[in-house]
């Protein structure tokens, strides 16, 4: 069975943007939480930084949405391009 591409594209984009964005809101109100992910997608993510504000988190949530959709995919894509080179079932 074929994935669809377009609903796993927006799938995997709105899983990474919306965790990318529950975590940056959530260190908003508790700023110990979720720092070193966050140090993470910064390392990751050209132009974002570890600012503590709405605007730094906009930008990754963003970024993580784009990355997210893109990764949907190829992985979908690359799913479907071998399952069509085994065997039929």
């Amino acid at each position: 069975m074929k994935l669809n591409l377009k609903a796993l594209m927006w799938a995997a984009g709105l899983m990474w943007g919306g965790t990318v964005l529950m975590v940056g809101v959530t260190n908003l109100i508790w700023p110990a939480y979720g720092s070193t992910f966050l140090q993470l997608v910064a390392s990751i993510y050209p132009g974002y930084d570890v600012a503590r504000s709405i605007g730094a988190v906009i930008v990754a949530t963003v970024y993580a949405l784009i990355d997210g959709a893109i990764f949907g995919l190829v992985f979908g894509w690359l799913y479907n391009f071998f399952l069509g080179k085994g065997s039929p079932a």
